[in-house]
């Protein structure tokens, strides 16, 4: 692959900045922890106002659904020291990681990606 054909294949997204954790967890599918160690995420589990986040290296992480946190601050600025060895995070989603851009006023809403988000649909659905 040449150095132009492999630029052209990044493509770059934009999301939301002021969305919740969860909401971009649940699509980039991407954890920073606290020592800097990127995780990958296995399934996501819901429940209000927070969730757990399980691994691939077989963690369980209890997290809140904020805009102002840690690790919120972190994925949008994409800030790590290394993708976790046990994981095994392929290149590409770490190039398509790296490619992502978050803005305030312009990009995707994620609304499909939003489990809670689904489940309102979805009972919407069900009433009419």
């Amino acid at each position: 692959m040449t150095e132009q054909s492999k630029g052209e294949a990044i493509k770059k997204r934009i999301y939301r900045k002021r969305l919740g954790i969860l909401t971009i967890v649940n699509k980039i599918k991407l954890w920073p922890s606290r020592n800097g160690c990127l995780h990958g995420i296995r399934q996501v589990k819901v429940t209000g106002d927070t969730a757990m986040l399980i691994t691939h290296c077989n963690k369980e992480l209890h997290v809140r659904n904020s805009l102002n946190s840690r690790a919120g601050r972190w994925l949008r600025n994409k800030w790590y020291s290394q993708a976790c060895p046990e994981c095994r995070i392929p290149g590409w989603k770490l190039e398509k990681y790296s490619s992502t851009r978050f803005k305030r006023h312009h990009g995707s809403l994620l609304l499909e990606a939003d489990p809670r988000q689904q489940k309102v649909e979805n009972v919407l659905r069900e009433t009419h």
